[in-house]
């Protein structure tokens, strides 16, 4: 008999079909809790889970007595509880490879974005505004050639310092858990703890996972180190960044700008101030957020899944630990 799955994302046409002819497949709007009410008996059942979002915390586990494999299509997993899913032998795998490029992408057009003031003059003309030889007041600064601060160098982080050292020409400095010796060679990256590379960079890129450890790491304290025309790009995690914080910095100009695509709630409140303010790109979420790569995300989830439930993992498995 096939093992039981549940699904709580829609799929593409052929990776549903995928799953099916693996697996005996249920599929669920989401894992909210009238949803979870609605089909306990489902969910008692599966031995496999596949889709993303939901909170995978003691109380969702506690109905899934059978599960032996979650595969989010993410390559974050905060929304896990791991050590719980360890004490329960659940094999978690997720998709840490398929968004890097466009990740890196974002980030990069975040920078450009910021620094050139693109939404703001765009929104500027569109409202008639343009009606002379623009002055300073409509005024960018330069990318090429600026130093690029990266804080959390993986592989987003070096996807990005490529495209930054060698298309723009920009050093680039690194803060991260150990060195990393090929950011180094290929990119000329300078490794520095963070409050030096908070004072020397003009762009600071954030591309951490959100952790006890790196919840509200970007505070006040650290804020006031970077320089005044230094700009702040987030596309890790929202809560990385203390936003009342970065908000008070953004508003006495104690910063140049920010380019965000995360925030500490999502979606970002309509009255939040960061979307008032005119040297904020904000965006919502959508770092991974193309057709090629949410598509080759969840293909990958999809294969993550088949490989945990007949015991061929090989990688993307965040707890190898508990396959037997």
């Amino acid at each position: 008999m096939k093992p039981a799955v549940v699904l709580y994302k829609k799929l593409p046409d052929d990776l549903r079909q995928r799953l099916d002819e693996h697996f005996n497949v249920s599929e669920i709007e989401n894992l909210g809790a009238e949803t979870i009410r609605k089909h306990a008996e489902i969910l008692q059942q599966a031995q496999g889970i596949i889709g993303s979002g939901g909170k995978f915390d003691n109380t969702l586990l506690d109905l899934l007595p059978n599960l032996r494999a979650a595969s989010t299509i993410s390559a974050g997993y905060d929304q896990f509880d791991v050590d719980e899913l360890n004490a329960r032998g659940i094999v978690l795998m997720h998709t840490p490879n398929a968004l890097t490029e466009t990740v890196a992408d974002l980030l990069m057009g975040l920078v450009l974005a910021t620094a050139r003031r693109l939404v703001d003059l765009a929104e500027r003309t569109r409202a008639g505004k343009w009606k002379a030889s623009v002055d300073s007041t409509w005024y960018g600064t330069d990318v090429h050639h600026k130093t690029l601060g990266v804080v959390g160098m993986g592989r987003i982080g070096m996807a990005l310092a490529q495209r930054a050292r060698l298309g723009f020409s920009m050093p680039v400095l690194y803060n991260a858990r150990r060195r990393h010796a090929e950011a180094e060679s290929r990119f000329d990256a300078e490794y520095c703890d963070l409050d030096t590379l908070l004072a020397r960079s003009d762009f600071v890129c954030i591309i951490l996972p959100l952790s006890d450890e790196t919840h509200h790491l970007i505070g006040r304290e650290k804020l006031a180190l970077m320089k005044p025309g230094a700009i702040l790009i987030n596309a890790g995690r929202g809560p990385v960044v203390d936003e009342a914080a970065l908000i008070e910095a953004l508003e006495n100009h104690a910063i140049r700008g920010a380019g965000l695509d995360v925030y500490e709630q999502e979606p970002l409140p309509a009255t939040s101030p960061l979307l008032r303010l005119p040297n904020v790109v904000a965006l919502p979420h959508v770092g991974s957020a193309t057709d090629e790569t949410r598509y080759q995300m969840a293909a990958t989830a999809v294969d993550n899944l088949i490989a945990a439930l007949t015991g061929r993992v090989k990688e993307n498995c965040v707890n190898p630990q508990v396959i037997k």
